[in-house]
């Protein structure tokens, strides 16, 4: 390793040093302030609640209060935190996310991996897994007598999730690298998506297990039929409009822009099935938006658009369009000298792309799909 990457790693770990310490030194000097205010507001007190199936937690001087009506929690003083996302703890996780990415950089660099595409389609299930394995906890607060308490639960929430996945996917990655250095496979792709399928068939497989067992979970597999039709239709439409009227958008990916494009169409197709026709497809009930976002659009298309005209096409349409807008706008900022002068780091920003889309849109999928 040269001794740029090596100043640059030492960099990384004092950035992530000099953080922890001003949360944790901030939480403990001022822990109303910076923690309630701040860490447990918007972060830990959205698990805590969603960990106890509570409408909310309250912070209040030290003590956190779980409370399970909506009018409970809007008159209740101290600092209140729903389950759920905020437009701040979203930012947040953006930010981390990308100085994460970094640090991962210097992994695959360390393993001398992930510089071709194939590490993305190679991660591809894990996405899936990711979004499935959240399912199971949306799953265990539905079942009578639920499998999983706190806090092992918490393991399963957003943005706790991501470490379970992270780590996960980190021992895959090495056996399979090992796997290939060992000489039992030509590379290191191909068992490593072979490591994510086998996580999200038993996933789904303990789905399945418990619509046979309790009846609180249903199934209604035309939501995932559906939404892969439509993703596959609206992304097929895309790639057929940038090749014949923008063929430099793809320029820069290729067929991983498209792949990117399909993972967020997915996200936009089931949150319109979801959304507005869950009734339609066979839930009691329609489901509701998870994201801030989510429910922007949806607010925003109710408020202007006709009753006449949302009752035939729903309020949450604009949100598959707008992820659609948004995947082809991405893609189209990787161009080819981006990635023949850092690959491993364009590749790598190109899943997170990826996961951010279809992660969500397993789920919202998949909590459709078994009725949770």
């Amino acid at each position: 390793m040269s001794f740029p990457e090596s100043d640059a790693e030492r960099a990384w770990t004092a950035a992530l040093a000099v953080a922890v310490v001003a949360l944790v030194g901030g939480s403990l000097v001022f822990p109303d302030r910076v923690y309630g205010g701040f860490v447990w507001h918007y972060f830990w007190g959205p698990v805590y609640a969603d960990a106890h199936s509570a409408s909310c937690a309250v912070w209040n001087g030290g003590a956190q209060t779980l409370l399970y009506e909506s009018a409970e929690c809007a008159a209740a003083s101290g600092i209140v935190a729903e389950p759920g996302y905020t437009l701040v703890s979203e930012v947040g996780y953006a930010l981390t996310l990308v100085f994460m990415l970094t640090g991962v950089v210097f992994l695959l660099r360390r393993l001398n991996v992930g510089e071709s595409y194939s590490f993305l389609y190679a991660l591809f299930p894990f996405m899936l897994f990711g979004g499935a394995l959240r399912v199971v906890e949306d799953a265990n607060d539905a079942v009578a007598g639920a499998f999983l308490g706190y806090p092992l639960n918490a393991f399963l929430i957003s943005p706790i999730i991501y470490f379970t996945v992270f780590f996960l996917t980190v021992a895959a990655l090495l056996l399979a690298v090992w796997l290939s250095r060992a000489g039992y496979t030509d590379g290191y792709d191909r068992p490593l998506f072979a490591f994510g399928t086998a996580f999200l068939v038993l996933t789904i497989a303990y789905l399945c297990v418990l619509v046979v067992v309790d009846s609180s979970v249903e199934f209604h597999p035309v939501f995932t039929v559906l939404t892969f039709v439509i993703a596959g239709l609206v992304t097929a439409v895309d790639y057929w409009l940038l090749t014949n009227y923008a063929p430099d958008v793809l320029s820069g990916t290729r067929f991983a822009g498209i792949v990117i494009v399909f993972g967020h169409a997915v996200d936009g197709a089931s949150n319109v099935l979801g959304l507005d026709f869950g009734k339609e497809l066979g839930l009691q009930y329609d489901l509701y938006p998870k994201h801030p976002v989510n429910k922007f659009v949806v607010d925003v298309t109710s408020q202007y658009l006709p009753t006449s005209v949302t009752q035939v096409t729903g309020n949450a349409w604009p949100f598959l369009l707008l992820k659609l807008v948004a995947a082809t706008f991405v893609i189209s900022l990787f161009d080819e000298r981006m990635y023949e002068e850092n690959p491993r780091y364009t590749v790598l920003l190109l899943v997170a792309v990826l996961a951010v889309g279809l992660g969500p849109g397993t789920r919202d999928m998949l909590r459709a799909t078994f009725g949770v």
